[in-house]
């Protein structure tokens, strides 16, 4: 065994040079077991959606001459008759749609032929077939130098499956990768218009009434709506992150885990490692782990961000960009609540960062929230899979007040309170909570997590050299948020927030009074004296509406 191979999605090069392998071919059996004539799969990115298709391509196609040599010692091999006689036994056409983006209508375009003209040259022997007419070659020849219009372009993909129908007079196998890049792409770009209507005539053509093909598998990390791109399909299925069809063939389970961490002698990190790249859940299984990310840790052997960085999130930034209700939502998900939302799986990209539940559904469906309960039809309750996703929540909550703040330093405020210059902190606090507030929806009467969320998210810009902590409990009570510096030479802090209450206060004074009270009755303090920590800060923040008042000692 070589090891890692980071970024290897090619399954022959992966098995040839023997790289580390997680066995996924009982994907194989489950694609035969399927009944669907076209099967879209959704899962996060880099969850092993073109590994697994690549793996479908070098089992199926015809074309592979030494595909059981590949496969040898895998569990498909071990699954019985019914599945080793499918082993190179069709005429087979994959395609990956990964880098078929651009920052226009046209140059897209480009790109896609370019990923068309290769398929075709991976079946270049047509030209020499007598089955295949003249005016086919020729049509392939534009093809494959790029030249080919529109219409031709629309109708490749069932072309070419009718061309290998013919000459090996059985149907063709179409694994399609990454479907739903350009369409997101073109929505971030803005010719969602354009592009949706070239792909609702090339998936129509290619899906519709195609009696050339025996099966399709597509895969992609969104639903995009049926009616948006899918609607001349017939016997098309969608099987999500909700459903349990393939719940255990992408990502790494639990069992598997426990197998890795023993052939790289890990298992000392078992609690790390689970805390940053467990949480997913397919279907009913939980437990699931980003294969990405786990294989940039073994490599390295340092636990990290790895996932978040690996592509463009800017879909995921956009929709969150204009919601206030969704911003609220996020920064309790950052105080590790679980919060209640409507989440529909059909993504319906225009106009999507007006759309809730639609904003929650991409999220999920995207991997970046997990769903713990279905609670009635559509909603359900989610939360933060892992601590790699809650940190690229908190970089997002960062460029939110980065966004907001105008004329005053963010970095600037965060200084003045690490360095103890609090009364500087507190006059820009209360310029940047009215400049802040301005932008929102803030009543007389606004509920404490939300002022508590607000201080959260603007504290994630010391995730450098503190530990963030929210609502842990601490002496006979849980604090709002405690600045845990990691050098405990250094100035750490107890935060309480309150809300002045009408009925039982009558002036924001008494707020602040009631608050110390809470802060020294339940003991906050202790723990961190009992870990030695000795430079504390107590600080209340007492809210009314727009208004702040704030007392330190």
């Amino acid at each position: 065994m070589e090891g890692i191979a980071i970024g290897q999605s090619d399954f022959r090069m992966l098995r040839l040079k023997q790289n580390y392998y997680i066995d996924k071919t009982d994907f194989i059996k489950h694609i035969i077991d399927n009944t669907s004539s076209v099967a879209l799969i959704t899962r996060p990115r880099r969850f092993g959606k073109t590994l697994n298709m690549s793996t479908l391509r070098y089992y199926f196609d015809n074309q592979i001459k030494n595909a059981k040599e590949l496969f040898q010692g895998l569990k498909i091999m071990e699954a019985g008759e019914k599945y080793t006689s499918k082993i190179s036994s069709y005429p087979c056409i994959y395609m990956t749609f990964k880098d078929v983006r651009n920052e226009t209508y046209e140059k897209m375009l480009i790109k896609l032929k370019a990923e068309v003209g290769n398929i075709y040259k991976q079946h270049i022997y047509l030209l020499d077939n007598p089955k295949i007419y003249e005016f086919e070659k020729q049509r392939i020849m534009d093809i494959l130098y790029n030249k080919e219009d529109d219409t031709t372009l629309e109708d490749s993909v069932k072309n070419l499956s009718e061309y290998l129908c013919r000459i090996y007079e059985k149907p063709a196998m179409l694994f399609l990768d990454e479907y739903d890049v350009p369409i997101q792409n073109a929505y971030v770009e803005g010719y969602y218009d354009k592009a949706i209507k070239f792909f609702k005539t090339f998936f129509g053509n290619t899906f519709k009434d195609n009696s050339y093909l025996e099966k399709t598998i597509v895969t992609g990390v969104s639903r995009v709506a049926k009616e948006s791109i899918f609607s001349g399909a017939n016997n098309f299925d969608v099987y999500t992150v909700l459903d349990n069809e393939f719940d255990t063939d992408f990502g790494i389970t639990e069992e598997e885990m426990e197998k890795i961490m023993k052939d790289f002698e890990v298992q000392h990190e078992r609690g790390e490692i689970k805390k940053w790249y467990d949480g997913y859940k397919i279907g009913d299984y939980d437990g699931i782990y980003n294969p990405w990310s786990v294989l940039n840790y073994l490599r390295k052997r340092e636990l990290g961000a790895y996932w978040v960085n690996t592509s463009s999130n800017d879909l995921i930034k956009l929709t969150l960009k204009n919601s206030m209700t969704v911003k609220e939502k996020i920064e309790r998900l950052l105080k590790d609540e679980t919060i209640e939302v409507m989440v529909d799986q059909e993504t319906v990209i225009t106009g999507i960062e007006n759309n809730e539940n639609n904003i929650w559904g991409l999220l999920v469906g995207t991997g970046y929230l997990k769903v713990i309960e279905k609670v009635q039809g559509k909603r359900c309750k989610v939360q933060i899979p892992n601590y790699e996703i809650k940190e690229l929540f908190q970089e997002i909550v960062t460029d939110w007040f980065n966004d907001k703040v105008i004329g005053n330093d963010l970095i600037s405020i965060l200084k003045d309170l690490v360095t103890l210059n609090l009364v500087e902190y507190e006059k820009k606090f209360q310029k940047l909570v009215v400049q802040m507030f301005s932008f929102m929806d803030v009543g007389e009467n606004t509920a404490e997590n939300f002022y508590h969320a607000f201080v959260l998210g603007m504290l994630v810009g010391l995730k450098d050299s503190y530990y963030v902590n929210s609502n842990r409990e601490s002496g006979i009570g849980r604090y709002d948020i405690m600045l845990e510096p990691f050098d405990k030479t250094q100035n750490s802090f107890i935060m309480e927030f309150k809300v002045l209450e009408d009925i039982e206060e009558k002036t924001i004074e008494e707020t602040i009074a009631n608050a110390k009270k809470q802060i020294e009755e339940k003991k906050y303090e202790e723990n961190l004296k009992e870990r030695g920590f000795t430079n504390i800060t107590k600080m209340v923040y007492a809210f009314k509406g727009k208004e702040v008042k704030m007392e330190i000692y």
